[in-house]
């Protein structure tokens, strides 16, 4: 007959855990204690470095406090000095751009003086308008075409419009390039976008989020002018690229793209780089 297997004369874990609440560690440790004559840690001892600690911690933040008060004057000076200085530098800007229309009026005048003496003179000035009209150096106005460009617009709960997970700076500078250069080759005349004049040495590019043209930072919604005839330029434009590539923006990521036509637009003139050297070529 076999024998029955010795139960362990040890209690279960259970069983501990219900009738032994203290963990032997601690009675072990003051036994141990005890026999060495040395005392357990008072619980006040705790306490006490807790306060200590917290009455360090407070005088260092109240330093840092102070050292920020102190130097706060000195930081509004600061701001206060540089709102003074871009206030002097856009009224400077504003009695330039002044003075140059004035000399710019002074300019023309002069010219249509010259122009109705005739001869030479006349001549030579009927040449420079030729040339500033070239190099789109001077106004236009007509009629022609306007493309409107906008960033997706965010969804809204409320409305119900918008686009869900919308990003901005979805349209880049290659976009709007591609743009105007459609436009040129569709016939437009004279090109600006948001108010800049497109000439020879006009460059569109990125600087981080933001769209430079000519130097000019301008903000969504872009509206790019084409002075032409609006029939011809709307019905080529919509047949180019360009038109298919912004549609597909459009339908992707929810940017805002529209064409219309412009009984009349008025668009500055291009700036126009220092001239250093220049050759005369002979007639072919």
């Amino acid at each position: 007959m076999p024998h029955p297997a010795p139960r362990s004369p040890q209690p279960s874990l259970l069983r501990a855990l219900l009738t032994s609440h203290l963990d032997p560690g601690y009675a072990a440790a003051r036994a141990r204690a005890q026999r060495s004559g040395g005392r357990l840690r008072h619980p006040l001892a705790d306490v006490a470095w807790l306060v200590v600690g917290a009455f360090l911690i407070g005088i260092a933040l109240g330093g840092a406090r102070g050292w920020a008060e102190q130097r706060a004057p000195d930081t509004e000076l600061l701001l206060a000095t540089l709102r003074a200085e871009a206030r002097q530098a856009s009224a400077r800007v504003d009695a330039l751009a002044i003075e140059r229309d004035q000399l710019a009026a002074e300019i023309g005048d002069s010219r249509s003086r010259l122009a109705e003496l005739g001869g030479p003179a006349g001549r030579a000035v009927d040449e420079l308008a030729l040339i500033e009209h070239a190099v789109s150096a001077t106004p236009v106005e007509g009629a022609g075409i306007e493309v409107d460009l906008a960033e997706p617009a965010e969804a809204n709960a409320i409305t119900g419009t918008g686009r869900v997970g919308a990003t901005r700076n979805t349209l880049l500078d290659r976009d709007l390039q591609i743009v105007v250069n459609a436009l040129w080759a569709a016939g437009a005349e004279a090109i600006a976008v948001d108010g800049v004049r497109i000439g020879a040495h006009t460059a569109i590019r990125q600087a981080g989020r933001a769209i430079l043209v000519d130097n000019h930072v301008i903000s969504e919604p872009y509206v790019i002018s084409a002075i032409g005839e609006p029939r011809r330029l709307q019905s080529s434009f919509i047949a180019s690229g360009a038109y298919v590539r912004m549609s597909g923006l459009g339908q992707l990521y929810g940017i805002g793209f529209a064409v219309r036509d412009a009984e009349h637009l008025e668009l500055p003139g291009a700036s126009v780089r220092e001239m250093r050297l220049a050759e005369q070529k002979e007639a072919p």
